[in-house]
């Protein structure tokens, strides 16, 4: 995707806390030369070097025999909050824009087996229900509901390249930038309210000029 330099960020701590907090992601491969996607829940893990996407879709959905062999032309995207910022928020005339924080992720894709899917969502059921007062975790499930993994197919992706754009209004001085912050909190859609949190932890440290 186009970034512009100051909107760009490398630090790749930063890169996988933000998949793992925002983990509904879109895979996007192609069949014939068309783009088809699926938006779906997605995990990031670590294997030596190595890093790598997994996830599972319905048997019935098509997309899954784009990833039988290696197909390196798949694309993940992650999106955090957006919002519409209004010129009238600066000091002096300007245009409005759209703050957002998004990453693409590029990779080599494979099928898992019944095996490799089964550890996948022991995982992924620890990781979403191990708090819960009855939580409903794969040793927790009968062999009827576990039977279900048959109607989906896992897949991994080795992650080859990840391209992460941040745009905060870095490019804003301090006095728009917390000015931008205090009008999103005040909007009633919660994606302005979750987009000012994020500015707001970031302090307008990452300000470009000040």
């Amino acid at each position: 995707m186009y970034i512009p330099k100051h909107f760009k960020v490398t630090d790749l701590d930063e890169i996988k806390e933000f998949i793992e907090k925002n983990s509904f992601g879109t895979i996007v491969t192609t069949k014939q030369g068309k783009p088809i996607a699926t938006h779906l829940l997605l995990e990031l893990h670590k294997q030596g070097d190595n890093y790598f996407i997994t996830g599972h879709l319905a048997y019935a959905n098509p997309q899954w025999r784009t990833l039988e062999g290696e197909n390196e032309n798949v694309l993940v995207m992650y999106q955090g909050p957006h919002a519409y910022i209004s010129s009238s928020w600066y000091k002096s005339e300007n245009v409005p824009t759209w703050n957002y924080q998004s990453i693409h992720v590029y990779g080599t894709a494979s099928i898992m087996n019944e095996q490799e899917l089964q550890e996948d969502l022991i995982l992924l059921l620890q990781k979403y229900e191990q708090a819960r007062e009855k939580p409903a975790l794969w040793e927790n499930l009968s062999l009827q509901t576990k039977k279900q993994i048959k109607g989906i197919v896992g897949f991994k992706i080795k992650i080859q390249e990840v391209q992460t754009a941040y745009k905060l209004s870095q490019n804003r001085n301090k006095e728009d930038y917390f000015n931008i912050i205090d009008k999103l909190y005040k909007e009633k859609d919660l994606n302005s309210k979750a987009l000012a949190e994020v500015m707001k932890n970031k302090g307008g440290s990452h300000l470009i000029r000040n």
